[in-house]
């Protein structure tokens, strides 16, 4: 599996979360800190951040127990950056 086609599945799962809402391609590009043309050509192949092959080969070696507690473990982390010691939004 190429690494477009998990992201074009992370973005309908994140899709499904929200009860089938449309997230844009700009809107999900705003949520990763990256341009609207940069997760464009993540979701076409056209290129790919260079850790993406190694982090998904990473959590394919993980059980199903394992991948909740770590995505509630870096969710839990995402939520912690959200503001930073001043009270500004930084992430989200």
């Amino acid at each position: 599996m190429e690494s477009n086609d998990l992201f074009n599945i992370l973005h309908n799962a994140v899709e499904a979360q929200y009860f089938g809402k449309k997230i844009s391609q700009k809107e999900m590009a705003e949520r990763l800190g990256v341009s609207m043309r940069t997760y464009q050509d993540w979701r076409l192949g056209n290129s790919k951040p260079q850790a993406v092959p190694a982090i998904f080969k990473m959590l394919a070696e993980l059980d199903e127990d394992d991948l909740v507690h770590l995505v509630k473990k870096i969710s839990k982390g995402l939520q912690n950056d959200k503001t930073d010691p001043h009270g500004k939004r930084s992430f989200g």
